[in-house]
C-alpha cells in the first residue's frame, strides 16, 4: 500500500541527491575530527545560524540534551515549560543523566511563556533551593499547535532571562519552519540565545541527525558531553553528506509544506463534526478534534484511516496530529479528508 504518512515530519526519506551524497561523500574519524564532510556540516549549520560553531549529534534529544549538560550542573534547575518537549519528551534525560532539576511553568496557548511567571520561576540564593542556571524555549512549539515565535517574544524572554542570570537555549527542532513563518532568518529568531538545536530529520528530509550551535567554547565543552553520551559515530560523514543537501535545498521549500497544512486544514474544516484546533493550521501542523456527534474515538478513527492507507497522529483521546511534509502531495490532501469522512461514517 502507498501510504499517506501524516504522523509526523520525521518520517520523510532522504531525496534522490542526498542518497547520492551520501554514498560519494569524503569520509574520516570525527571522534578525531577528521571527518570533512561533519566540520562543513558544523561550519555550515553555525554560519547559517550566526553562531560560531555548531556540533554533530545523532537525534535532537541528544542535543537538547548535550545542551542542557553543559549548560547545568548536578543539583541545577532549568526553566521551560509544562508543554515542552524535553519535559514530555525526552524521557527524563536530564534528570536522569544529569541530576538536573526541571522547574515547569505554563505554555501558553501560543507556545510563549508569560515573562512574570519566568521571572517568578527563578530562585533566590538559598541553601534550600537549587540554583536556576537555563531557560529553554522552544520555536516552533509542537504541542501547542506547531506554533512560531515572534522575534519581539524571544527578545523579550531573553531579556528577563538575561536579567535572572540564566542562560538561554532553543528548542529549534524546526527553526526553519519559525523563521519562514515570521518572514524572518533563521539568524534573526536565535541570535538572542546562548545555544540551539535544530533537526535535520524532520521537514529537511535528512536520515539521521540534529546540529547543535552556540560559541566555540560552549560546542567545545558540549562535544565533551557527546562523547560522554555515546554520540561520537566515528565516518559520520556518511549521515552529514545528507545534512549538507538539507541545508543548501530543503529550507527554502518547507514554505510548501505550509501551503499544504493550510489547504488540508480547509478540506477537513468542511467535514461536519471535525473541529481545527490550537489555532490550526500553524506552519505545517494541523491539530483536528473530534465533535460530540462523533461516538467514535481517536483511536478507531485512526485505525479505520489507515484501512485507507492515511496514518494520522492520535494526540488525545479524541484529537489527532496531522503534518504535512516533502513526501505529501498536493493530491493526497483531497484523498485525506475523503478517508476522514468514511472513516467516520
Amino acid at each position: 500500500m502507498n501510504w499517506i504518512d501524516l504522523r509526523s515530519d520525521t518520517v520523510t526519506l532522504p531525496t534522490h541527491k542526498m542518497r547520492e551524497a551520501m554514498a560519494s561523500a569524503e569520509l574520516g574519524d570525527d571522534v578525531y575530527g577528521e571527518d570533512p564532510t561533519v566540520n562543513r556540516l558544523q561550519a555550515m549549520a553555525a554560519d547559517i545560524l550566526g553562531k560560531e560553531a555548531g556540533l554533530f549529534v545523532p537525534s535532537g534529544t541528544m542535543g537538547n540534551l548535550a545542551a542542557i549538560l553543559t549548560h547545568c550542573g548536578r543539583g541545577d534547575e532549568v526553566i521551560m515549560g509544562d508543554c515542552a518537549h524535553t519535559f514530555l519528551y525526552e524521557a527524563g534525560g536530564i534528570s536522569a543523566l544529569g541530576g538536573v532539576h526541571p522547574h515547569t511553568i505554563p505554555n501558553q496557548a501560543d507556545g510563549t511563556l508569560l515573562i512574570e511567571d519566568i521571572k517568578h520561576a527563578v530562585r533566590s540564593d538559598d541553601i534550600h533551593f537549587p540554583r536556576s542556571k537555563l531557560l529553554i524555549l522552544e520555536n516552533t512549539h509542537n504541542r501547542c499547535g506547531g506554533v512560531s515565535l515572534s522575534q519581539d517574544y524571544m527578545l523579550e524572554a531573553a531579556q528577563a532571562a538575561r536579567e535572572a542570570g540564566l542562560a538561554i537555549h532553543l528548542d529549534g527542532a524546526r527553526i526553519f519552519n519559525a523563521a519562514l513563518d515570521q518572514n524572518l532568518t533563521a539568524a534573526d529568531l536565535v541570535d538572542m540565545v546562548d545555544s540551539v538545536t535544530f533537526c535535520l530529520s524532520k521537514g529537511l528530509c535528512a536520515p539521521v541527525g540534529s546540529v547543535l550551535c552556540g560559541t566555540k567554547a560552549f560546542i567545545d565543552e558540549a562535544l565533551r558531553i557527546r562523547k560522554q553520551l555515546g554520540g561520537g559515530m566515528r565516518q559520520a560523514g556518511v549521515l552529514a553528506a545528507a545534512g549538507i543537501v538539507a541545508l543548501e535545498e530543503m529550507v527554502d521549500r518547507l514554505s510548501e509544506d505550509h501551503q499544504k497544512a493550510k489547504n488540508l486544514a480547509g478540506y477537513l474544516a468542511e467535514i461536519p463534526e471535525i473541529r481545527l484546533e490550537k489555532s490550526s493550521p500553524n506552519t505545517n501542523m494541523v491539530y483536528i478534534g473530534l465533535g460530540s456527534l462523533i461516538k467514535q474515538d481517536a483511536k478507531a478513527v485512526a485505525k479505520g484511516l489507515k484501512d485507507q492507507g492515511v496514518l494520522v497522529g492520535v494526540t488525545g483521546a479524541r484529537q489527532f496530529r496531522l503534518v504535512c511534509h516533502y513526501w505529501i502531495g498536493d493530491d493526497d490532501l483531497e484523498k485525506v479528508a475523503q478517508a476522514f469522512k468514511t472513516a467516520l461514517s
